[in-house]
C-alpha cells in the first residue's frame, strides 16, 4: 500500500464519519434536512482537517452526481483563464441532480483577476449552483469574496482526538499499538488527520507481528526511545548535568531529532506537574496518555523524587523548543536548557 492509502480508505464518507467538527456538521445537516442549502459556502482551517472531504460529504449529501461535480486546486490554476474555464458552463443546467457543487480548494491562491472574474459569478449564481470555497488562509481571501459566503472555521483536532484516531484504525487494520506509541504518532502528526494517518501507515508498514510497541513507533518516525527522555528527567531532577547531556546525546546519536527529544521531554515535565498539583484525578490521564509502566515513573517524580523538576523547568524546555529555530545547531538549544536549570552560584 502507499503511505497516504490509509487516508484515503479511512476518509469520512458521510457526517457521522467526520471526527472533531460537530460545530459544522451539525449546521450542515440541518440545512439539508430543511431543503434549504446555501449558494456559497467558505471552509478555512489548518492543513489536514478535512475541509475537502466535507465540501465532498455535502454535494453527496444533496445528491450531486459525480457529473455535475467541479473541482479546481488554486494552488496550481492561479489564473483568471482557470477560473473561466471552470465557470464557463455554470448558467448550464445540472446533468442529473438538482445541484452542481464547485469546490475550490486553497482558494486563497487565485490571482487578484481570477477574484474578480469569480465573484461576478458569487454575486448572482443560477439557482441550481453551489459554490464551496477552501482555504488554509482565510485573511488572504477578500472580504468581498467572504461576505457572500457561509463561513465555518475548522478546528486543529486535539491530541487526544488523534490519539484516539490512530487507537481506532490499528485495531480496524488488525493491529494493537501500545498507548504511549498512538501518542507520539499524535504528536508528529501535529494536529492533522491526514498527516498523523500518512506516520501511522509508515509504521504499520514496517511491523511484522502488527503488534505496534512504542521503540518501533519510535524508530519510525525518528523519535527517542521514552526511557531515554525519562533517564534525561530523571538526571535533572537530580541535578545532575554530565547525566542529563548523556541522555541527550545517546538519543541524538541513535537518530533521534532534536525538536521532537525536546517535545517529548516537555510532555513529561508537564505530566509531572500535573500529577503534582492536579491531585488524583490526573493519574487516570496520565496512565491514559503514557501507559501504565510510564506513569508510574512520573508519578515518582512528581514527588519528592522529583523536586527539582519544577515550573521552571517546563519553560525552559519551552524556551528551548522556540529557540531551536534560530540555533546553528537545534540540540544547543536543549543543552543551553540544561546548564541554566542546573548551574550553581
Amino acid at each position: 500500500m502507499s503511505q497516504a492509502s490509509l487516508y484515503r480508505k479511512y476518509r469520512p464518507a458521510e457526517f457521522k464519519a467526520v471526527r472533531g467538527q460537530e460545530h459544522i456538521t451539525s449546521v450542515l445537516e440541518a440545512a439539508i434536512k430543511k431543503g434549504k442549502p446555501g449558494h456559497a459556502y467558505l471552509f478555512a482551517g489548518p492543513r489536514g482537517t478535512g475541509k475537502t472531504s466535507m465540501a465532498r460529504i455535502f454535494a453527496r449529501a444533496i445528491g450531486t452526481d459525480e457529473k455535475d461535480l467541479y473541482e479546481l486546486d488554486a494552488a496550481s490554476h492561479t489564473g483568471v483563464d482557470n477560473v473561466r474555464e471552470l465557470l464557463d458552463g455554470v448558467a448550464t443546467r445540472p446533468f442529473a441532480s438538482e445541484f452542481k457543487v464547485y469546490i475550490i480548494d486553497e482558494v486563497h491562491m487565485l490571482s487578484k483577476g481570477a477574484f474578480n472574474a469569480f465573484l461576478k459569478t458569487l454575486e448572482e449564481p443560477p439557482p441550481f449552483a453551489l459554490f464551496i470555497l477552501a482555504t488554509t488562509e482565510l485573511g488572504k481571501v477578500p472580504q468581498t469574496i467572504q461576505s457572500r459566503c457561509q463561513v465555518f472555521s475548522f478546528k486543529s483536532p486535539t491530541r487526544a482526538d488523534l490519539r484516539a484516531m490512530v487507537t481506532d484504525i490499528a485495531k480496524q487494520e488488525g493491529a494493537t499499538i501500545a498507548p504511549a506509541g498512538a501518542e507520539l504518532v499524535a504528536l508528529m502528526g501535529d494536529g492533522s488527520y491526514r498527516d498523523t494517518l500518512s506516520i501511522l501507515q509508515k509504521v504499520l508498514t514496517v511491523s511484522s507481528d502488527k503488534k505496534l510497541s512504542e521503540d518501533e513507533v519510535a524508530a519510525v518516525v525518528g523519535a527517542p526511545k521514552s526511557a531515554t527522555v525519562g533517564m534525561f528527567l530523571s538526571a535533572l531532577a537530580k541535578r545532575d548535568t554530565e547525566g542529563a547531556l548523556s541522555a541527550l546525546h545517546e538519543a541524538l546519536s541513535n537518530g533521534a531529532d532534536a525538536q521532537t527529544f525536546v517535545m517529548l521531554a516537555i510532555e513529561r515535565a508537564r505530566a509531572i506537574l500535573l500529577l503534582r498539583f492536579g491531585g488524583k484525578a490526573m493519574n487516570g490521564q496520565v496512565a491514559e496518555q503514557f501507559g501504565e509502566d510510564e506513569a508510574e515513573t512520573l508519578l515518582k517524580l512528581a514527588g519528592k523524587d522529583g523536586e527539582a523538576i519544577n515550573s521552571k523547568t517546563l519553560a525552559e524546555l519551552i524556551g528551548a523548543r522556540i529557540e531551536m529555530q534560530r540555533m546553528p545547531e537545534p540540540a544547543i538549544a536543549i543543552e543551553l536548557a540544561v546548564y541554566r536549570l542546573l548551574e550553581t552560584v
